[in-house]
């Protein structure tokens, strides 16, 4: 396996494990205490931080780091990015939200703002370290990473704290930083970054109004922004109320360990497999596509075990169906969204397509969501987030046929002014 496939495989597993400590475990963390799912659900803003680091991330691309600078601009963010959130991580492990509910909120949306940077550092560094024939098989090398270190970081968290506590799952889980150091530390500085910069001086100036300016000069930017914006509104609902489901069915922290691991894991890295297989025959626009009724039809599982309750048979099947379509999805989304990046601004690029790419879910599972389920209940909450889903996938079938699903791409899927991704 190539050295670059290696380093997005360990930019992967630290990026994911943010997420988890935020997302699944913490409402498990707050479930268990007692608190009710609207409070609950509410933490989900937390999550919001990420969508907003867009607005910061011209500094990853822009200001250059005293001392540690010498290092090269992606390298010496890394580093400090990565001290930042296991700082942040073990802080929000030492909150007690049954003494202070209010220190636990300011403490998440903390762990949101380290993991947005952290984040935005990772791929900017996977998308410039890889070559454009990379791209496909980076993705879901990184995709591998990422349920390595969300689903790793969050299963390690619930046995740890059903025997230590949480405090000290949080300080082990910190740990996972530690890969993306090592993975820049190993790769250096990304040559197509230095190279992309070079043929025209980025400032400060540049760095702020550039990236706007360049992507939004593109013919049909504005489409392309809001099917970035609605695809991922029903798969966000979904996957963000699954633990508090299993909780209100009864299964024990083992059971959610096993299954999500157990099951999820392997179903998720037969996604991953299955999505670059499907992104090199079919191409990217058809394997987009059929990636997003994927996750549209995985809501639906959602859905029948809230329907079915308390079954081990029907979480590993649930579970296992979530986790492949997710990898099939995620593997092409991101190999897609990675292709839309010039590489004068990659961080920036990429920052607000990821942001962009789940800000309404996340919004509307943070204000709403606790609600509407206790509304409607589960399975009729999981039936919306289905029908959610639908917009997305109207949206870039008008891209496919319009030709803009080809004509957005972005200099990091071109090597030599001609595309490398596949164009069918």
């Amino acid at each position: 396996m190539e050295k670059e496939a290696l380093i997005a495989l360990l930019l992967g597993i630290s990026s994911g494990f943010p997420y988890a400590m935020i997302g699944a475990t913490l409402s498990t963390r707050l479930a268990q205490d007692g608190i009710d799912k609207k409070a609950v659900t509410a933490f989900a803003l937390a999550f919001l931080v990420y969508n907003f680091k867009w607005a910061w991330a011209w500094i990853v691309d822009g200001v250059r780091l005293p001392i540690l600078g010498r290092m090269g601009q992606r390298v010496s963010w890394m580093i400090v990015s990565a001290g930042f959130v296991a700082i942040a991580v073990a802080n929000l492990g030492f909150s007690n939200p049954n003494a202070g509910l209010l220190y636990t909120a300011y403490s998440a949306v903390l762990l949101g703002f380290a993991g947005a940077t952290f984040d935005i550092v990772i791929d900017a560094y996977r998308i410039e370290v890889l070559r454009p024939d990379q791209q496909g098989i980076g993705a879901g090398m990184s995709q591998y990473g990422w349920r390595l270190g969300s689903a790793g970081a969050g299963a390690l968290a619930l046995v740890v704290a059903a025997r230590m506590g949480w405090e000290a799952a949080y300080i082990v889980c910190a740990a996972f930083a530690i890969p993306a150091v090592i993975a820049v530390l190993w790769g250096g500085e990304p040559a197509r970054h230095r190279e992309a910069v070079a043929r025209k001086d980025i400032n400060i100036g540049e760095s702020i109004i550039g990236p706007f300016r360049e992507f939004f000069s593109r013919h049909g930017a504005w489409l392309v922004l809001l099917f970035i914006l609605l695809h991922k509104i029903g798969d966000t609902l979904a996957n963000l109320t699954l633990r508090l489901l299993l909780e209100d069915l009864g299964f024990s922290n083992d059971e959610i360990a096993i299954y999500d691991v157990g099951v999820g894991f392997w179903a998720f890295l037969v996604g991953i497999f299955v999505g670059g297989i499907l992104y090199a025959k079919m191409g990217l626009k058809r394997s987009v596509i059929l990636s997003l009724f994927l996750m549209m039809i995985s809501n639906v599982s959602f859905a029948l075990l809230a329907n079915a309750g308390h079954t081990n048979l029907g979480l590993a099947a649930t579970i296992g169906f979530e986790n492949f379509a997710s990898g099939v999805a995620g593997t092409v989304l991101v190999a897609y969204f990675a292709a839309l990046c010039d590489l004068r601004f990659t961080a920036a690029h990429y920052a607000l397509i990821s942001s962009a790419a789940s800000i309404v879910g996340r919004f509307l599972t943070g204000t709403t969501a606790g609600a509407m389920v206790e509304g409607m209940g589960f399975f009729n909450f999981y039936i919306l987030t289905t029908v959610a889903a639908l917009p997305g996938i109207i949206i870039f079938w008008l891209m496919m046929r319009s030709g803009l699903a080809d004509s957005s791409i972005g200099t990091a899927a071109t090597f030599d002014g001609k595309p490398a991704t596949p164009e069918t």
